[in-house]
């Protein structure tokens, strides 16, 4: 498991509980993050802990999805509130383990899971209720490619959002494994004795391999900052890697959660579930391609940098 990070003692409570400014939303941080963090000092006095939150905001998040079955917007309405809920409280999961100095492998393993399953069961019920209202039974395909197509793009969005924190903040300030890590760790379990954490880690390392798959250059890259800087990341990098980067992040964003639920609240106001699945495969597909392209034409050009030496020249090769 990796080793929590430290919390910048110069930065207020509540800063001290973002990933960093420039890659929170706007949503995130003046209504998410302010309302998390509040709950998470609740919790902090309760004694619980942030996977107990994590589950605790899983369960709102299945109820909200139930609710999204049925054809009655009062219903719809209070799956919108339960969901914003589970949010809220997904949010405060890894502010409390920020605040509790608690932050593990493990937790984001559990916390992924978790709004994967909250997701899975929105695609299921928005299928089901589609079914039930008489739509062809190509729906599911529908259903099955759109959810596809969510989990591709938010296991990119997540990718480069931690990219960028790995380059401007540094190690400590980002939740970036690579395969290579996760991999030797993974063989160190046994399924007899370490069950439970084996199959955590199968599966993060399965999640993290699909993530560079989608990204090799930004893969090689890191690899090289990681031979080439031992000590950490150098500050004349830090400054060209945010610069580069930081005009995508808004539109990584786009792809993240807050996203979705507005375009699922319209939708389901307007009560045409299935338009929420042709925006993901249109105009979300179309987003993500723009983006992994521009990212590895960004990567390509940090590989391409003379003062990298031969090493760069093979990883482009």
């Amino acid at each position: 498991m990796v080793m929590p990070e430290q919390i910048d003692s110069t930065l207020s409570p509540l800063e001290a509980t973002y990933k960093t400014r420039d890659v929170e939303g706007i949503v995130d941080l003046y209504f998410y993050r302010k309302i998390a963090f509040r709950l998470a000092q609740l919790f902090a006095k309760l004694r619980m802990t942030p996977t107990m939150v994590t589950l605790l905001g899983g369960v709102v998040g299945i109820a909200a999805g139930h609710l999204y079955f049925y054809r009655d917007l009062r219903l719809n309405v209070i799956g919108m509130i339960l969901h914003i809920c589970a949010n809220l409280l997904d949010n405060a999961d890894g502010q409390l383990a920020r605040l509790l100095n608690q932050k593990d492998r493990r937790g984001r393993i559990i916390d992924s899971l978790v709004d994967h399953l909250i997701f899975l069961n929105i695609y299921v019920h928005l299928a089901l209720r589609c079914l039930a209202e008489g739509a062809s039974p190509a729906v599911i395909l529908l259903a099955i490619t759109a959810g596809v197509s969510h989990a591709l793009q938010g296991a990119a969005a997540d990718y480069y959002r931690n990219a960028y924190l790995y380059f401007v903040k540094g190690r400590a300030g980002a939740d970036w494994d690579s395969s290579h890590v996760l991999q030797n760790d993974y063989r160190q379990f046994s399924w007899s004795r370490n069950a439970w954490d084996k199959f955590l880690l199968a599966t993060y390392l399965n999640f993290t391999r699909q993530q560079e798959l989608l990204s090799p250059r930004l893969r090689q890259l890191r690899d090289l900052t990681e031979r080439s800087f031992h000590s950490g990341v150098p500050d004349s990098l830090r400054r060209l890697y945010r610069d580069a980067a930081r005009p995508m992040l808004r539109s990584w964003g786009l792809l993240m959660t807050n996203t979705r639920m507005f375009f699922l609240f319209l939708f389901l106001v307007l009560a045409r579930p299935t338009w929420y699945f042709w925006l993901e495969l249109s105009v979300f597909n179309f987003l993500l391609i723009y983006l992994i392209v521009r990212q590895e034409r960004m990567s390509r050009s940090f590989l391409a940098r003379p003062d990298w030496g031969p090493e760069a020249s093979a990883a482009l090769s």
